[in-house]
């Protein structure tokens, strides 16, 4: 079998990926719906997997895998490798999980990710009521992550939460010093929100980055009594391209409060430091950031050995990207946790995408598929009425 095409079309604001072969056989992939902007990027391979054969994954991996970079960048050699392994799976007439080395659980447990409710205000009864209506969602999530401090609009929304002045513009980061003030609001929020949740649905927050090591102990600290699922990206994380592991091992080391962070990493040569230097407790790379599922599985493994926990990261990955999730995490050792939920964004991908189970999640699990590949496939005559003009020939 060989590689005759690469296509990519942004549908919606996804970047999409559709590998061809000349044995009629194509797989598909996804890059975050935040990224439409990647088309390009991704057609910068096409060159390099042309004549390739498609279910010798690793091999043409090891042509682009080097040509990427942190996020946003990786994304699209992850989405070409999670469409080869679509392809390799309908060759072999297996679902992905098995070309993995075969199911772990048979249920892989998800928390909210993309599943949220606008902020009324960010008072810790705005916080308490927002919790409560996550709490009560069909989905049924037993883990409940939200956004606190630097992460979401709570530094934006409260005047003196830090000393600091908010640098302003797209995709900026803020951080610095908590002020007293805006460290007992930050500390009152959290209590708002576990108080809704008791010891029933575990709570992890969302954090940064932008915080001081000093801070990001302080915090870690102060929780401890709550029992806090893990605290997120406190220093680095989300697109900071790269990773400071010797001062998120001061935080974990000064606190049994799980540190967490990795969603921005690319490849498994920039988790060692975190890894072997234990210098977080959990670690939640993007399937669709990090250079794929076997990448994930492969940093997964090694964590594993090093008594450090997995919550992958996936909020903005799609129905595409889901399928990778619940595939590669059925596969992962005893040290996966959950990955965070996406979703079709806007609904009428729920039109497009056929495949997924009904409902997708069930008390706060996703029953694992056992169709060829990622077990998913576009309705083509649904879908064909998204494309935009530039991309009118992607389904030929």
């Amino acid at each position: 079998m060989k590689i005759t095409d690469l296509k990519c079309a942004i549908i919606g604001d996804f970047p999409v990926v559709r590998i061809l072969t000349d044995e009629g056989i194509e797989g598909l992939g996804q890059g975050e719906y935040p990224k439409p902007y990647l088309k390009p990027h991704v057609m910068f391979y096409k060159d390099l997997i042309i004549g390739e054969d498609p279910t010798d994954v690793e091999r043409v991996m090891t042509r682009i895998r080097r040509v990427g970079a942190f996020k946003p960048w990786g994304t699209a050699v992850s989405a070409i490798e999670v469409a080869l392994w679509d392809i390799a799976g309908k060759a072999a007439g297996l679902p992905v999980y098995k070309l993995l080395g075969g199911k772990v659980r048979d249920r892989v447990r998800v928390y909210n990710g993309a599943v949220r409710f606008p902020l009324k205000g960010h008072t810790p009864q705005h916080y308490a009521e927002n919790m409560q209506r996550m709490k009560e969602s069909k989905e049924g999530f037993t883990i409940i992550k939200q956004g606190i401090a630097f992460h979401g609009t709570m530094a934006d929304s409260m005047p003196g939460l830090y000393y600091g002045d908010p640098p302003g513009g797209p995709r900026a980061t803020q951080g610095g010093l908590f002020t007293e003030k805006g460290f007992k609001h930050t500390m009152a929020c959290i209590e708002a929100m576990k108080e809704v949740l008791g010891d029933e649905i575990g709570l992890a927050l969302d954090c940064g980055p932008g915080f001081t090591v000093i801070d990001a102990i302080r915090l870690a600290k102060a929780v401890e009594p709550m029992n806090i699922m893990w605290l997120e990206d406190m220093i680095t994380g989300d697109y900071t391209p790269y990773v400071l592991a010797q001062l998120y091992r001061d935080v974990t080391n000064a606190s049994s409060t799980p540190i967490h962070t990795g969603e921005q990493i690319y490849l498994r040569q920039n988790f060692k430091d975190l890894i072997e230097t234990q210098a977080v407790r959990v670690i939640g790379p993007d399937p669709l950031d990090v250079g794929g599922i076997a990448e994930l599985k492969w940093i997964a493994e090694y964590a594993d050995l090093h008594g450090i926990q997995m919550a992958p990261h996936g909020t903005a990955d799609g129905l595409i990207g889901l399928a990778a999730l619940v595939h590669v995490s059925a596969t992962l050792p005893r040290n996966y946790i959950a990955f965070e939920y996406p979703v079709g964004k806007p609904d009428w991908w729920y039109d497009i995408i056929d495949g997924l189970p009904d409902p997708i999640v069930k008390d706060g699990f996703i029953d694992v598929w056992d169709t060829p590949g990622l077990g998913v496939k576009f309705n083509v005559p649904a879908a064909r009425k998204y494309l935009k003009d530039g991309d009118k020939d992607f389904f030929n």
